[in-house]
């Protein structure tokens, strides 16, 4: 029983608790997992949301991982603040139903656009609950972003997704996109070893390794926009690294996404434009480089990163600016490459 579990509630009430999410995006969905809560899964539940903002959160005493007795009025005092049981619901109360581990997965689809940062889950009236995972895109509020600094427009907890790869033999390219740091090989993109490369390699003039074959992955960007600064991180990959890689960019429609999509990327799309040319790559190490694209034109929706001629990954950071924010950049100032319109909220 590796899950929340409450006592067997002898006053009046039911049991709840309020969780923040990792990320603050839009929910598509929830799994309710009862496994192996035999006998005293909590029998009914419902979940309700919020989109709280940060600096207007009141300070609020950590619960921790105490277990043996309830909130203290004193955590029920500051969490009251939160208002939590009038929050929107997601999902009413529902039966819960038990089954083997295989089947005790309660699952709820959810059809709402807004943006949620927490969430408060229900029992009624007490009982048991194994999982309660929250599925959904993470979305960032583009309004409140700092104009003067570049942001991560690749970052799947802003809503960045791939869309298309070639090869995922150790791990998937949405790793690379990931929150925070890695962890280790395993928290990357890392993919099989090309088998028809040469028995016997050898670089050019630059030191790239001359080889047939190469492996991609597809990225929608969180949001339009301009791509000035590039981070590529290979930690821990000491002896799988790739030798190179570039990275190119295009504008797609959702039609064009989707008719590429089927086509599994097989179709060349004469739209895509240098963002990062042919680049030796080191093992385990995080290299900055500027794009190629540092002109208002070159606004992206997708870019197409491909490694050569395989390897692993940690972290793909594609930082700019989204496209409504961006003007040319001043010719005198290399220090600023973009300048900013003024009141943009409003235009967003």
């Amino acid at each position: 029983m590796d899950g929340w579990e409450t006592r067997r509630r002898r006053t009046a009430g039911h049991d709840w608790c309020v969780i923040r999410l990792g990320i603050q995006g839009v929910i598509r969905g929830f799994d309710v997992d009862i496994s192996y809560f035999s006998g005293n899964h909590a029998p009914r539940m419902s979940i309700q949301a919020a989109n709280l903002e940060e600096d207007k959160l009141p300070e609020i005493p950590q619960r921790g991982t105490r277990m043996g007795a309830a909130a203290t009025p004193e955590e029920f005092e500051a969490i009251a603040q939160l208002k939590s049981d009038e929050w929107s619901y997601l999902v009413p109360m529902t039966e819960l139903k038990p089954g083997n581990p295989a089947s005790s997965h309660n699952y709820f689809l959810v059809n709402s656009p807004q943006r949620w940062t927490h969430v408060r889950l229900n029992i009624f009236p007490d009982g048991g609950i194994a999982r309660l995972r929250v599925y959904g895109t993470g979305q960032k509020d583009w309004t409140a972003i700092d104009p003067k600094d570049p942001v991560d427009l690749v970052a799947i907890a802003f809503g960045g997704v791939c869309v298309g790869f070639s090869n995922a033999h150790f791990g998937h390219p949405n790793n690379m996109i990931g929150v925070g740091g890695p962890k280790s090989m395993a928290d990357g993109w890392e993919t099989a070893r090309c088998l028809d490369r040469p028995p016997v390699l050898e670089n050019d003039e630059n030191g790239i390794l001359q080889v047939q074959g190469c492996e991609w992955a597809v990225f929608r960007l969180a949001h339009p926009g301009v791509i000035t600064q590039i981070e590529i991180d290979t930690k821990y990959f000491k002896g799988n690294s790739p030798d190179s890689c570039k990275i190119e960019g295009c504008i797609l429609t959702t039609q064009e996404e989707e008719d590429m999509v089927k086509q599994k990327w097989t179709v060349p799309v004469h739209k895509w434009k240098p963002l990062l040319p042919v680049t030796k790559l080191s093992p385990n190490e995080n290299q900055s480089f500027d794009s190629l694209t540092l002109e208002l034109q070159d606004v992206i929706t997708h870019a197409r990163f491909t490694i050569i001629p395989d390897g692993g990954v940690s972290r793909l950071r594609l930082k700019g600016f989204p496209s409504s924010i961006c003007l040319l950049r001043p010719r005198g100032d290399s220090r600023m490459r973009f300048s900013v319109k003024t009141g943009f909220k409003a235009n967003l």
